[in-house]
């Protein structure tokens, strides 16, 4: 048994990603209600749960697309998994990027984009090459 799957969230969590990269297709942002504060949930196309935008994954997202999230919908992002600081402790987050060579524009500004991280080492199991369940 995966630890995570003890834990359910209604979000988004980088434990969802399975340690890869997905490339996803945006339909809307809903603000919601979450811990006592409002804020922006990022839908998918064809999948359960939203993202939590951060300032970080906003701006991302808003460097490739534009501000408004009215356009952002039908637009392709990747997610993957990464260690960030938080709080004084290393954490594992979710990060979006645009994605490579598919022939949509970039936003001026934006910031240039890397080859993926590397993969991460997971122990022999059965195949995990198929859709990823949020």
């Amino acid at each position: 048994m995966r630890i995570d799957s003890a834990f359910p969230s209604t979000y988004l969590k980088a434990a969802d990603l399975q340690g890869r990269n997905i490339q996803v297709v945006m339909n809307y942002v809903k603000m919601e209600d979450i811990g006592g504060d409002h804020k922006p949930i990022l839908y998918f196309v064809g999948k359960e749960k939203g993202l939590v935008l951060n300032k970080t994954n906003s701006n991302n997202i808003s460097l490739i697309y534009g501000s408004e999230t009215d356009e952002w919908a039908g637009k392709p992002v990747i997610l993957f998994p990464t260690m960030v600081d938080f709080q004084g402790k290393s954490v594992e987050a979710i990060r979006v990027k645009g994605p490579q060579g598919n022939g949509h524009a970039r936003h001026p500004h934006a910031p240039p984009v890397y080859d993926d991280p590397p993969p991460r080492h997971n122990p022999p199991g059965p195949d995990l090459d198929d859709e990823i369940p949020f």
